[in-house]
């Protein structure tokens, strides 16, 4: 293809992406109408140093369903932000694993599809995870960080199958802890959080890696860490589930031992991660550490 082609193609479509939505992979999460929407205040975590990261507006069936930082080096997320449904919890695996064109070509319509079966183009392995990449691993699982049953729509649980949205976790880990903290979150914020629960969750790395052919392929995360943040909540819960409102986090070990998960404050989490991910001193995971925007004016908040 001549250069003023491809040059061409690509004006068009930043253009297309700014100005009507359809491109998953963004300069900012508001360029896509209603992306931001899984994000407290429309506000994604700040202070990560993106130079290496894209942004995924995750969309399935023309309709953004969540977002993720994507690290296409290490092709895990860095996390996946989403909005938390009322759900019974179940669990469904009969939905078919997806990738994210967008991540490797200019065409297609902005939504992650099925992988399909066969031969896979190479730009694909170059720039996101593949299902090859967790077909011999024995230790590892693909663990999800927006976890389908924290999702009502089956459209919505259907878009958390994406291997942008997955990790490799330890499956002692992944079936156990993990899943027992994901499952404990549910039922808390089913019968505690009113309004809308926003939830951001991440992983730390150390460089260590799934290889294949001789390859380094997939990140695998040292840790794996979560919050929540609903502003909207049963003041009337009992006390040890009050104080874990607005805001709580968890961090864990992604090991077969010693992987508990450990509640925390968001403000710890923050200040711990400083020191585990490549962050400045700005870093805070929900605008405002997640204070409720008050109509209040600014000095009757200290009246006594």
């Amino acid at each position: 293809m001549h250069p003023s082609v491809i040059l061409l193609v690509l004006a068009i479509t930043t253009w297309l992406s700014e100005h009507w939505g359809t491109a998953t992979v963004v300069e900012d999460f508001n360029h896509v109408e209603r992306c931001k929407d899984s994000l407290y205040m429309g506000t994604p975590p700040r202070g990560i140093k993106e130079s290496m990261h894209k942004k995924i507006c995750q969309r399935y069936a023309d309709k953004p369903r969540y977002v993720t930082l994507y690290d296409s080096k290490n092709r895990i997320p860095v996390y996946s932000a989403y909005t938390f449904k009322k759900t019974e919890g179940d669990r469904r695996v009969d939905y078919p694993w997806m990738y994210e064109p967008q991540l490797a070509e200019l065409d297609g319509n902005g939504n992650m599809l099925p992988f399909p079966t066969g031969y896979l183009h190479m730009k694909f392995e170059d720039s996101q995870a593949v299902l090859d990449d967790y077909s011999d691993v024995v230790l590892y699982e693909r663990g999800h960080l927006n976890p389908d049953q924290h999702q009502s729509d089956p459209q919505d649980r259907a878009a958390t199958y994406a291997l942008t949205n997955v990790v490799p976790e330890i499956r002692e880990f992944n079936i156990g802890p993990w899943r027992e903290h994901e499952e404990h979150i549910r039922v808390r914020l089913n019968n505690f959080c009113r309004g809308t629960a926003y939830i951001v969750t991440g992983v730390t790395t150390t460089g260590n890696m799934i290889r294949r052919n001789n390859q380094d392929r997939v990140g695998i995360p040292e840790e794996v860490w979560s919050a929540y943040c609903c502003t909207d909540y049963d003041r009337n819960a009992p006390h040890n589930v009050r104080i874990r409102f607005p805001t709580q986090a968890a961090l864990a070990k992604n090991a077969k031992e010693g992987n508990r998960v450990q509640e925390l404050t968001v403000q710890d989490l923050e200040n711990y991660l400083i020191n585990k991910m490549s962050v400045d001193k700005n870093f805070q995971l929900f605008y405002d550490n997640c204070n409720s925007p008050s109509p209040l004016p600014a000095y009757l908040h200290y009246a006594k």
